[in-house]
């Protein structure tokens, strides 16, 4: 028995960190979230170059499609491989056949030159008509500056805002920052700390497993009146398994929590990425509904269709060799675990 599904969406995700998996421990145990950016995430961006940057892409889309998911919605940070570093993971996600939305994460965390060139890359990207989006950090490691410099751009060049609200404690002042500036075509990822009543426009990006991981919360976002949406923040992009975590952290705190909430999340990824709607996948499992899917392991695509080209055929990918991405892969992340 089969059932048929649009494109899954991952709404947040950060491709650069897919060959994290395995990496050194850091230099001290992080104890608090910026503890664990500053010793691990911080870390391993600084020390990415294009070519790990290429294969780190085509290996998080090939897993994505595996999953079933079609479209990644992806933040990038790589502050010492900044120029062209956005074309490089469009041009990995395309040749794998999954559909990408980037954006480079802007940040005064190396100073006014290191934001400036990451809005040049930004513009760079977008001006040359490629899908994305204009990336933000998190206010709380951005000047007032370069928050209004990435929002006008932004605006410039008629596309939304990628950026990271109140994920953890150090981001509490976000909302009071950047709540002129925001638009209905933000995306504003985590907002675990963000209180209920606020003024921020756009959409909520939830990443339950990521905040689990960090320990940051829970963001609990059936509370905000926002749409909401889902993402991994990085930690894969299988989005049947971020919909069973969603709603499990939601009846947690809410007996009277169904399955159809964490799925109505799900389904909001069709609205920031409407062409995901035309995907086609089906699945090893019927039906694909919220109260089946919740609570049945091992759901598995079978066939995937996107823009019309069979990119999953028999649950094998059709343009790209699954096993050479994995082992140039293996490779790169072998590099980039000497640099850390």
């Amino acid at each position: 028995m089969t059932a048929t599904t649009p494109g899954m969406v991952c709404a947040h995700h950060h491709l650069y960190s897919t060959l994290a998996r395995g990496m050194p421990a850091p230099p001290e145990t992080p104890t608090t979230f910026r503890g664990i950016l500053e010793q691990i995430w911080w870390r391993l961006d600084a020390a990415l170059d294009l070519e790990m940057i290429e294969w780190s892409a085509k290996l998080g889309a090939l897993e994505a499609l595996e999953q079933g998911t079609t479209t990644i919605i992806d933040h990038h940070e790589s502050p010492n491989a900044i120029e062209g570093s956005l074309s490089v993971i469009a041009d990995a996600c395309a040749e794998v056949g999954v559909r990408v939305i980037t954006a480079y994460g802007v940040t005064d965390r190396h100073g006014a030159e290191g934001a400036r060139r990451g809005i040049d890359e930004n513009r760079r990207f977008l001006s040359e008509g490629r899908r994305g989006l204009v990336g933000i950090h998190a206010a709380f490691t951005c000047s007032d500056e370069t928050l209004e410099a990435a929002a006008a751009l932004a605006n410039e060049l008629g596309v939304g805002v990628h950026i990271h609200v109140c994920e953890g404690p150090e981001d509490a002042g976000a909302p009071e920052r950047i709540e002129n500036l925001t638009r209905d075509n933000w995306l504003l990822a985590h907002c675990v700390h963000l209180p209920t009543e606020h003024d921020l426009r756009g959409t909520i990006l939830h990443n339950p497993m990521s905040n689990l991981n960090n320990s940051v919360g829970y963001a609990d976002p059936a509370r905000f009146e926002n749409p909401v949406a889902l993402g991994t923040d990085g930690i894969g992009a299988d989005m049947i398994e971020t919909f069973r975590v969603a709603y499990v952290m939601n009846r947690s705190v809410d007996v009277t929590a169904t399955p159809d909430a964490a799925w109505s999340w799900l389904e909001r990824g069709w609205d920031l990425v409407p062409e995901a709607r035309n995907d086609t996948v089906t699945w090893s499992y019927e039906p694909m509904e919220p109260w089946y899917v919740a609570f049945t392991p091992g759901i598995k695509p079978l066939e995937i269709v996107i823009d019309d080209v069979q990119v999953l055929e028999d649950g094998e990918p059709t343009l790209v060799d699954a096993f050479e991405i994995r082992a140039k892969a293996a490779e790169q992340a072998v590099r980039l675990h000497a640099r850390l």
